[in-house]
C-alpha cells in the first residue's frame, strides 16, 4: 500500500507517492537524491540521520515519510544559502568539529537546532542537547567547542 506525501525539503515542495513503511531517510536520500543524511544504526539512538521537520530535530531512520506530510524539512544540504555555509556550519569547519563525517551532518543539525533554541548555551548545555548524537572518532571535545565558539560568534 501506498500513501501521497507533500512536503518541503529544504523549502522546495516535493510531491511522491511512497510505500506506507518507508523510512524518511530512504525517501531523502534514494528519492530526492539528498545523501548528506546519514544512516548510522537504523534503531534511533546514534543520531547521525538527524533532520529537522518543522525546527524539531527528527530521527530520520526511525520516521515514516507518511508522517512528514505536510511538513518543512531540513536536511544538511538546506543550511546552506546562495552558497553561503551557515554559521555552524562554517564553526565545524573552523574549528575541527569532524573527522569521518558520518555523524557530522547530524552533529551540525542538532548544534543549528540547539542555537535556535538557545543562543548561547553554557558547555553543559551543549552536552546535555548533543547527548543523542554520537560520535566515534572525535571525543567531543572539538565539536563542543565548534558550537561554543559559532555561539560565540567566532566564525
Amino acid at each position: 500500500m501506498s500513501v501521497h506525501v507533500r512536503f518541503q525539503v529544504n523549502g522546495e515542495v516535493h510531491e511522491l507517492d511512497a510505500p506506507d513503511s518507508r523510512l524518511l531517510i530512504d525517501t531523502i536520500r534514494y528519492d530526492l537524491g539528498l545523501t548528506g543524511t546519514k544512516l548510522g544504526c537504523g534503531v534511533g539512538v546514534c543520531g547521525a540521520c538527524t533532520v529537522l521537520a518543522d525546527g524539531k530535530m527528527v530521527s530520520s531512520c526511525l520516521m515514516l515519510t507518511a508522517m512528514a506530510d505536510g511538513s518543512e524539512i531540513t536536511t544538511i544540504e538546506g543550511l546552506a544559502h546562495d552558497g553561503e555555509l551557515a554559521p555552524i556550519q562554517k564553526g565545524f569547519i573552523k574549528y575541527g568539529g569532524f573527522q569521518c563525517g558520518i555523524c557530522t551532518p547530524g552533529q551540525i543539525l542538532a548544534a543549528h537546532a540547539l542555537l535556535q533554541d538557545n543562543p548561547r548555551p553554557s558547555e553543559d548545555e551543549i552536552k546535555e542537547w548533543m547527548m543523542g548524537n554520537l560520535c566515534r572518532c572525535t571525543g567531543y571535545y572539538k565539536i563542543i567547542e565548534s558550537i561554543d565558539r559559532t555561539a560565540a560568534g567566532e566564525v
